[in-house]
């Protein structure tokens, strides 16, 4: 299985960016699939994950702000960022897990977020 995120950039505070991740899989649906993100100085934290349409969690952080969501008829999961601050700043990860899986055992090589004015 192989994931590519894509979408990162450069964007002002209040800004907003949509990212996207291309999974390379026969069986997208079956995985659990969350947004990663490590910031400068931080350890990595789960910013979202997704089940189903009906199944998602959101990192408080990010929660009203983001949005997650997944086309499994494409192989994809996008993540919509919207008012954006300066501590959004990371790298993003998108990633992947069987869903009896404690563990996320697949991941997409990051992408690079700055939020600054």
């Amino acid at each position: 299985v192989q994931l590519q995120a894509f979408g990162g950039g450069l964007v002002q505070p209040g800004g907003s960016l949509r990212l996207s991740c291309a999974v390379s899989s026969r069986t997208f649906s079956a995985y659990t699939m969350g947004w990663f993100r490590r910031a400068p100085g931080k350890e990595r934290e789960l910013v979202a994950r997704i089940i189903d349409t009906d199944n998602k969690l959101y990192a408080w952080s990010v929660k009203g702000r983001f949005t997650i969501w997944r086309d499994n008829a494409q192989n994809k999961m996008y993540l919509q960022m919207n008012r954006l601050t300066v501590e959004d700043t990371a790298v993003y990860f998108c990633a992947a897990k069987p869903k009896t899986s404690p563990d996320y055992v697949y991941w997409g090589q990051g992408t690079l977020v700055t939020v600054s004015s």
